[in-house]
């Protein structure tokens, strides 16, 4: 069975902290994660560097997006542009569509950021288009400070006609993979199969709660703010800190 985590931001995400190699090298050396998409807000940049980078790190990426539709979180998969934000859900998902990729509701009816409602992903569905590119929901999400909102949202996922999958919402390199998803393969083409045939289930990570989110991520929120984000040079070299116009410089 396949891992993969399809929810990770990095430093073109207003929120995020660490620059794309970062990502790429934790994950090879620190998870057992078969594939990964770079999911930045409204932000496909950072994506097509991974997909660029990929190679050299070993690694399965999907280029894609968290796109802020007027209804919700969207993520975009199997994407090459950005998507517009602020359009319906199903316009959104049509957008992703038309370029080719799927889409998976995150964090539905999550407290404290913008999020799905079920009643609004279930409508959407009823548009044949929308059902065919629509093809998962996020029931586990790892990286949310309300973690005692999956099991609701688990149980709610489950009346749906989607794939289940677990992602970690990563800001900080730990969070990465505190989510996952399994499936039948260990390509990304495999795992777009899976999920399009709905044979895909949730990894729950361990060791992240509420407290612990919040614990270890606003260290280096603030390092951010402050212009010092983690970054790697090169496969073979360690993380560092770096400053975050030095990284963007090189880019």
């Amino acid at each position: 069975m396949g891992l993969a985590d399809l929810h990770i931001h990095t430093i073109y995400s207003y929120d995020g902290t660490c620059s794309v190699p970062a990502v790429l090298k934790h994950v090879k050396t620190k998870t057992n994660l078969n594939v990964i998409a770079i999911t930045d807000h409204d932000a496909i940049r950072g994506a097509l560097e991974a997909l660029e980078l990929a190679p050299k790190y070993q690694l399965e990426v999907i280029p894609g997006c968290e796109v802020s539709s007027r209804d919700g979180h969207v993520l975009a998969l199997f994407i090459q542009k950005p998507i517009p934000p602020h359009l319906s859900l199903k316009e959104t998902v049509l957008r992703v569509g038309e370029q080719g990729g799927i889409c998976i509701a995150a964090h539905p009816t999550a407290p404290g950021t913008s999020s799905l409602d079920f009643k609004d992903i279930w409508n959407a569905l009823q548009d044949p288009d929308v059902r065919r590119i629509l093809v998962g929901v996020e029931s586990f999400n790892g990286g949310l400070v309300y973690t005692r909102q999956n099991p609701v949202v688990e149980k709610q996922s489950q009346s749906l006609p989607l794939a289940q999958v677990g992602n970690s919402d990563a800001h900080i390199l730990r969070m990465i993979g505190q989510g996952a998803t399994l499936f039948s393969g260990n390509t990304a083409q495999e795992l777009r199969y899976a999920l399009e045939a709905k044979t895909t289930s949730v990894y729950k990570g361990n060791g992240l709660n509420g407290i612990n989110v919040m614990r270890d991520y606003l260290p280096h929120f603030f390092l951010r703010k402050f212009g010092w984000v983690t970054h790697n040079h090169h496969p073979q070299d360690p993380l560092r800190l770096e400053r975050l116009s030095r990284v963007m410089s090189n880019q």
